[in-house]
């Protein structure tokens, strides 16, 4: 299984936004430029607009390139507007769903949690963060993640599920009610500029 595991921080700080919910990558002296004086160099050019963009979104989702660029080609083949497919398939992963859900802070978290087995589909385990959920699916948690998914959840008291969601917190279940459409998505992205960084 592929995965970055490198620092994070530092992801944050190359594309100077923060990618995870946490203070240490919102802190506002972690969103410096990398390098020991933060490198503030020339303006960037349109490639490196649309490269920047793109790795946003990338790291948002700890997607690597090899499959962002199938998600892309998959939201080419799909009806409607490239941008908004590729949103949609990357907020439908199980990962993000569960991390969408406010039982884990980060990302990371999330795909540890689908990995290890923690989580049911439709009343199945399922064990790929990549699963790609749909409208009608319903999320659980296996009782022995339970109480440490409600430990989390009190230190996340102001996390707002978005409207996509049924989430019942009694339960630690979530339905998927709709298709997440652009502006539900917590953080500002362009897919027109990712778009074109793959034309």
């Amino acid at each position: 299984m592929a995965r970055y595991t490198g620092p994070k921080v530092k992801l944050s700080r190359r594309v100077g936004v923060p990618i995870a919910d946490i203070p240490k990558h919102t802190a506002r002296r972690q969103l410096t430029p990398p390098g020991v004086h933060g490198y503030r160099g020339r303006r960037l050019r349109d490639y490196g607009l649309r490269l920047n963009e793109k790795q946003k979104l990338r790291y948002h989702y700890g997607v690597l390139e090899k499959q962002f660029r199938r998600y892309m080609e998959e939201s080419r083949r799909r009806k409607g507007n490239t941008g908004e497919v590729l949103l949609q398939v990357l907020e439908r992963r199980l990962d993000n769903v569960v991390r969408r859900m406010g039982v884990v802070r980060t990302i990371w978290a999330s795909r540890q949690m689908v990995a290890h087995g923690h989580i049911l589909v439709n009343g199945k385990k399922v064990d790929r963060p990549s699963y790609e959920t749909s409208v009608g699916d319903v999320i659980s948690l296996k009782e022995g993640i339970q109480s440490l998914a409600r430990d989390n959840m009190e230190s996340l008291a102001g996390h707002i599920v978005p409207e996509w969601l049924d989430y019942n917190p009694s339960e630690l279940t979530a339905k998927i009610v709709a298709l997440p459409s652009s502006d539900q998505v917590p953080f500002d992205v362009n897919t027109n500029l990712i778009v074109e960084f793959y034309r």
